[in-house]
């Protein structure tokens, strides 16, 4: 019995369907997918597809992939990463991907050969830790020393362990980048994306080489676009789970882990029907997961470690509809086009170049007021527009999907309500569109905007936390496969190794199942594939 039809969910019922075993997938929500989701959420224009929780597919292992015997088409963006500033021709601006002269050329241009000096010797880096680290992630998670031991290269071992105790501003500074701009840029990106946390606080440089982990083929260490948006991901597990055997069944929420003799013995419904199992898997939220099991029946230590590193959501998505392309100032008429690309806004981008600009304190800035409960001014901003590259999602008048992926707001801002401050707060994001790209909020026909308790109750996602357990949460720290409740388990985006769409622990749940189940593993990669 699955609780949760995410991808993790669906990717242990794959394995779990094709080794033999009577497989049932329940869904709360009427669709399936979690925040793989691909909707059409825009009355006024309600023909345009939209991936309104997760948006881009960089993380999932190929090795999983192939496991799996499924192909899901992708798109690489290049560009890929877009870094503008406001002002007219001439002004500033970053715009790269696979073309490295070009990249070179905008660096020394617009920055320096320190920043291009730092930047190569990054990605040298990452690489080496990003192919070290990869077979970790479909295995039982170790501890940080552990698994620098047993995967790491020696050479790498001691800035392995310090990056993923340490902060990523501590890890960027190492690098000697002259420009805080592209230091803030990697900071917001890969170091914050999802955190409830700031630039200086331990943990984030985890967070920043989880996002760094892309490899699947054509990806060259980047992120990309599921064609069809983030739903094909979800349908493509779903109909592999189905043709192996394994029953889906959306809008039938669970209420309840039942729990006999000290072992988990299946589910109880919301409409008061009990079903039977003997293994109960959560791929929903940990804290979700445990909410539905009677109190007690879980180790002490777990539930008291797992409280302790409990936080809320810090993210907010406005989900937009837009009636033409913007217009980006900073760009020459010859430059390539910037919208596949993440669009990074950037507080301290207007001052590139002065001497008191400084990217990084204003970052830190934003994290203070988050702290203190306030919606910053001038929050870090990842505009994303990816209709021109997956052009599938538009509708027959040709509108372009779009979101803006704000990093961070507070959970509940002080002294109001999300209700109160969100037309405005959605009035401030537009109004900082329109620096970079004058007359971009023109162009916004709808919107579906999502707080952080809009994430929670659309998604059902505890706290609205993205990352279910946040990033800066390490490897054996996240919620165990094997809950030390006989029977019952958890494989979700709180488990090893991370949260993002990856789906590494829907297949780690599901071997630690056959294994405890003393069932041989997946009898055959292609069984029901077909």
């Amino acid at each position: 019995m699955i609780i949760g039809s995410g991808h993790n969910g669906l990717v242990s019922a794959v394995l779990l369907a094709r080794a033999g075993l009577s497989v049932v997938v329940l869904e709360a929500a009427d669709v399936l997918g979690g925040a793989t989701r691909t909707e059409r959420p825009f009355a006024k224009v309600p023909g345009l597809g939209q991936s309104t929780g997760s948006y881009l597919l960089g993380l999932m292992p190929p090795e999983l992939l192939e496991l799996l015997d499924v192909d899901i088409p992708v798109r690489r963006r290049d560009p890929h990463y877009f870094l503008p500033t406001p002002g007219g021709p001439g002004a500033p601006y970053l715009l790269f991907g696979t073309d490295r002269e070009a990249t070179r050329a905008q660096m020394e241009a617009f920055f320096s050969p320190r920043d291009i000096a730092a930047d190569e010797a990054l990605q040298v880096e990452i690489a080496a830790l990003r192919a070290d680290l990869a077979p970790a992630w479909l295995q039982e998670p170790l501890p940080v020393e552990g698994i620098a031991d047993r995967y790491i290269r020696p050479q790498l071992q001691s800035t392995f362990i310090d990056l993923v105790r340490g902060s990523v501003a501590d890890y960027l500074q190492r690098f000697g980048f002259k420009s805080e701009l592209l230091m803030s840029m990697y900071a917001v990106t890969d170091g914050l994306s999802g955190l409830n946390a700031g630039p200086d606080d331990p943990g984030t440089g985890h967070n920043f080489l989880v996002h760094n982990m892309c490899r699947l083929p054509g990806a060259d260490g980047t992120w990309m676009i599921a064609a069809g948006g983030m739903g094909t991901v979800s349908q493509t597990f779903a109909s592999a789970a189905r043709g192996a055997g394994a029953n889906i069944f959306t809008g039938t929420p669970v209420s309840a882990v039942t729990v006999d003799g000290g072992a988990a013995s299946g589910v109880q419904l919301a409409d008061g029907r009990s079903i039977g199992a003997r293994v109960v898997l959560g791929a929903c939220d940990p804290y979700q997961l445990m909410s539905l099991v009677p109190e007690g029946a879980l180790p002490a230590e777990l539930t008291a470690r797992m409280e302790l590193v409990r936080r809320p959501g810090t993210t907010l998505k406005l989900n937009m509809a837009l009636s033409g392309l913007p217009a980006f100032s900073c760009l020459p008429p010859e430059a390539p086009s910037p919208f596949g690309s993440t669009i990074h806004l950037l507080p301290g981008s207007a001052s590139l170049g002065a001497a008191s600009a400084s990217p990084m304190t204003a970052l830190r800035s934003m994290w203070e007021d988050v702290q203190a409960g306030r919606l910053p001014a001038e929050p870090t901003i990842e505009w994303y527009l990816h209709t021109t590259v997956d052009p599938s999602l538009q509708d027959e008048h040709g509108h372009h999907s779009s979101a803006l992926f704000v990093q961070s707001v507070p959970y509940q801002p002080a002294g109001t309500t999300w209700d109160e401050a969100l037309p405005g707060y959605v009035d401030r994001l537009l109004e900082i569109c329109d620096t970079y790209a004058p007359g971009a909020s023109d162009l916004v026909t709808d919107i579906m905007p999502l707080t952080p308790p809009g994430i929670e109750q659309h998604f059902g996602i505890t706290g609205g936390h993205i990352h279910h357990v946040d990033n800066t949460v390490a490897f054996n720290e996240r919620m165990p496969y094997a809950t030390g409740l006989d029977g019952l388990y958890a494989g979700s985006a709180g488990a090893h190794p991370a949260g993002s769409v990856i789906g590494a622990a829907g297949h780690n749940a599901a071997q630690r199942i056959l294994r405890d189940l003393g069932v041989a593993k997946q009898r055959s990669a292609h069984r029901g594939a077909g």
